[in-house]
Formats: C-alpha cells, structure tokens, sequence
C-alpha cells in the first residue's frame, strides 16, 4: 500500500513526499547538501583566486592570439615547460596547507607558525632553484620536434616567464598558509589586483602605447613577471597590517630551524608534487604532440587545453576546502564527520563540473572565438571542446578527492595511482589515437578522458577504503 505524507520546509509550505523510503532518501541527500553553503564559503575565495591567478595566462593568451595563431602557439610552448616547474613547486607548496589545518584543529599556533616559516623557507628556495633548472633545460625547446618559427618566438618569452617562478613560490607560500587557517579572501584579493595589473601591462607592451614599445609576446611575459612581483608584495602588507597574522609573521630564530619540520614539509610535499607532477606532464605532453601536427592545430590544443583549466580551477577551490575542512577533522579526530564533509565535496563538485559540461557541448563554437577568428584553428577547438565537456566530471572529481586526501595526508600511495593513470593509461593511449592512427588532437583528447576517469576512480576508492578504516579502528577502540 503505497502512503502519502505531508512535510512542512523550512519556509512553512507543505510538501508532497509520496513514502518513508522517499523521506529517507532526502534525508540522507541532506546530510551532505547541508554542507555546500559551508564548503562554498570556504571554496569560493579559493576558487576566485585560482582563477585570478589562471587569468593572468588565459588574458595573455587572447591579447596574444590576436596577434596570430604562430604567436599562440609560441606563448604555449613556452609555457609547456614553465607549466611543469611550476607543478613541482605548487605540490611541494601544497603541504603547507593540510598541516596548518591541522595545527588550527589543535589550536596550536605556535605549531602552525613553525610551520609556515619554515613552508616560506622551503618555497623561497624552490622558486630559485626552479628558475636555474628552466634556464638549463631551455635547449629542449629545439628538439621537440616544433615548427621552427614558433620556437624562435617561445624562447624570449620563455626566459622572461621562468624568472617570475621566485615571487610565484614566495606568493605561493603566503597563500597556502592562509588556506589553511580558512582566511581565503586575501589570496583572492592578491590575483585580483593581479589581474588589473597584467591587463594594463599587456597592453601597453604587447601592442605598445604612448612611450611604451610595441614588444608583443616577450611583453606579455613582461607582463606576467611584473604582476607577479606586485602580488606578493601586496599579500605581505595585507598579512602585516592585521594583528591575528603577527604570531605567524614572527620570524623563526635561528635556533628554531628544525630539520624535522622541513622533512614533515617534504614528506607530504614530495608526492603531492609527482601527483601534480604527473598530471601536468601528460597535459604538456599533449602539447608536444600537438605540435608535431604543425602551428594551427597547435593553436587549438592551447584553446581547448585553456577553457578546460578554466573550469578545473573551480574544482581546485573545492579540493583546497576538502582538504582544509578534512584536514580539521584529522586534528579533532572525528572521523564519522570527515567522511561525511568529505562527500559533500564530492557531491557538489559533481553537479558543478555537470553544469560546465553542458556548457562546452553546447557553445563548443562559440568559445573559441575569443581567442581567434582561424576558421580552421575554431574548427579544431570545437572538436577538443566536446571531449573536453566529457571530462569535465572526472577532472573535477579526481581534483577534490585528492584534496581530501591531502587532508588525510595520505599522499604516497595516490602518487602511484595518479602514475598509473596518466603515463601507464593516458599517455599510451594519447600517443596511439594522436599518431599511430592519425587522429590528431582529437585521439590525443579522447586519451585525456581516458586517463582523467582513471584516475579519479582509483583515488575515489583509495578515499572510500581509508576513511572506511579509520572509523572502524575508532569504533574498536571505544
């Protein structure tokens, strides 16, 4: 017998439930919608920033590509290097973040201050270090099989970009910092203010203007190097002038350098940046190979590979927030609610990446057009658009995942899976549509989907048998 009831919401009105087993179900969707205002108070600095600071190459990449889709393909092999140094130094960066949560779950701040002197040291360090390695490598721009007008053009644009890898660590180590203390808006602030300023920037030096030169891509480097510099200086003033940061600004004696702590940093910041590592070499890979089939098709690969790293730093924001509010409940040691914030991430990332996915199938032709008027090179976006709509799902969710992961700061074992998926999987099956059959970009996408759907199947179930554990081993203690 089928029962109808009746249930009153939260703005008085009466709605139909037709049984209990349907009650249920929406209690149990409940348990993690409750959530989403929170993780989006969270997120949504996090995600504003991410795409502020994804901004400054897409802004770049359409005053660039008006000048000529040779130019685009030149701004994005000079970026296919830089993009992997700076996967390396994000992940190291990336430690910071879940071992501040932790410290802030404790009310330890005396623990979060050694932590981030000594993260500020760790990434101050990598931004050198991963100038002198760009500048080392840079002659493996003549070998990868490119046009040759193309990398004639990379190659100033690419020294010039390496160099901003210092104040992009250094920023990098002040904004990981406050993610973990939840205090989001100021990095957010920081890639605003950043944004104007390479605008402005790009402008007068790319096409120049008034006593400004006409520089065009080496301008856009210039550019970015310049923005990046007013960033963390601007992150600086703004962490100075409030007294909640001045324990955590106090700068640590010399006899407060602890190697342990540097080695906490690099435990966790290691395998966060193979993860990283991983994923952003397979997308640079894609490049390369794009390359191969000549500057257009080159052209739209940077298009696509844009609009898609768009979208995924929505997911980036609320893996930032998985990971903190995770990361929280490592230092409260509740792990039932860990389980449960950690979901509602995943739910919510789910829905969001859905709405993005729609998006590219169906203004697959139109989006293109803001970075040229290449009938061709639209033609090419268009299609990596339709695979990249199918993907959004999966690179979104794999995304959030491994911020919960982090939180958990469990990152050994999702840096094998991560391996598996994108260069035992993805890169195989890239290489073999992409050249072996002559699909083109195309093949070399579908292998990206592949590879993305991997990935975010094995981390999911890594998350699930965790957590899983975790409070089955709590409830035998109790």
């Amino acid at each position: 017998m089928k029962i109808s009831l009746f249930i009153t919401s939260s703005n008085s009105q009466l709605k139909y439930v037709s049984s209990p087993t349907e009650i249920e179900e929406q209690l149990k969707l409940k348990k993690y919608t409750s959530e989403f205002n929170n993780n989006l108070r969270l997120a949504t600095p996090i995600m504003m920033g991410s795409l502020g600071h994804l901004m400054v190459g897409l802004i770049d990449d359409i005053m660039v590509g008006r000048l000529g889709p040779v130019q685009l393909a030149a701004t994005s092999l000079g970026n296919s290097l830089v993009f992997i140094a700076i996967s390396i130094g994000l992940g190291f960066s990336f430690a910071i973040t879940p071992l501040i949560a932790e410290s802030d779950g404790e009310k330890d701040k005396e623990k979060g201050r050694s932590i981030f002197q000594h993260g500020m040291i760790l990434t101050t360090v990598l931004g050198f270090f991963m100038v002198l390695l760009l500048i080392l490598i840079k002659p493996i721009l003549y070998h990868l099989d490119q046009p040759d007008e193309v990398v004639e053009l990379a190659i100033p644009y690419y020294e010039i970009v390496a160099l901003s890898m210092i104040p992009l660590m250094i920023f990098q180590g002040f904004k990981q910092f406050t993610d973990g203390l939840s205090e989001t808006k100021y990095a957010m602030w920081a890639t605003i203010l950043t944004n104007v300023v390479n605008v402005v920037l790009n402008f007068v030096l790319i096409y120049g203007f008034w006593i400004f030169p006409r520089l065009e891509i080496v301008g856009a480097a210039l550019g970015t190097f310049i923005s990046r510099i007013v960033m963390v200086f601007f992150m600086y003033y703004m962490l100075a002038k409030k007294e909640k940061f001045d324990i955590y600004l106090k700068r640590l004696k010399v006899v407060e350098i602890s190697k342990k702590v540097f080695l906490k940093i690099v435990g966790l910041g290691f395998p966060t940046a193979l993860q990283m590592l991983f994923e952003v070499g397979l997308f640079t890979a894609t490049v390369i190979l794009a390359g191969t089939f000549g500057a257009l098709p080159q052209a739209a690969n940077q298009i696509a590979l844009k609009l898609s790293s768009t979208t995924f730093m929505i997911a980036v924001g609320i893996g930032v927030a998985a990971t903190v509010r995770v990361g929280n409940q490592v230092g409260l040691r509740n792990y039932t609610e860990l389980r449960r914030i950690a979901f509602s991430n995943f739910l919510l990332i789910f829905i969001i990446m859905f709405c993005f996915a729609i998006g590219f199938l169906v203004f697959k032709d139109v989006l293109p057009l803001m970075f040229t008027d290449n009938n061709e090179v639209i033609g090419i976006a268009a299609s990596l658009l339709v695979v990249a709509g199918f993907f959004q799902l999966s690179d979104g969710l794999q995304a959030v995942v491994l911020g919960g992961l982090r939180g958990l700061q469990d990152v050994n074992i999702p840096s094998f899976l991560t391996f598996i998926a994108y260069w035992i999987v993805g890169f195989p099956v890239c290489f073999y549509l992409g050249r072996t059959l002559n699909m083109g970009p195309f093949g070399i996408w579908i292998g990206l989907l592949i590879a993305l759907t991997v990935s975010a199947t094995l981390l999911f179930l890594r998350f699930n048998y965790l957590t899983n554990k975790l409070i089955k081993e709590k409830n035998e203690l109790t």
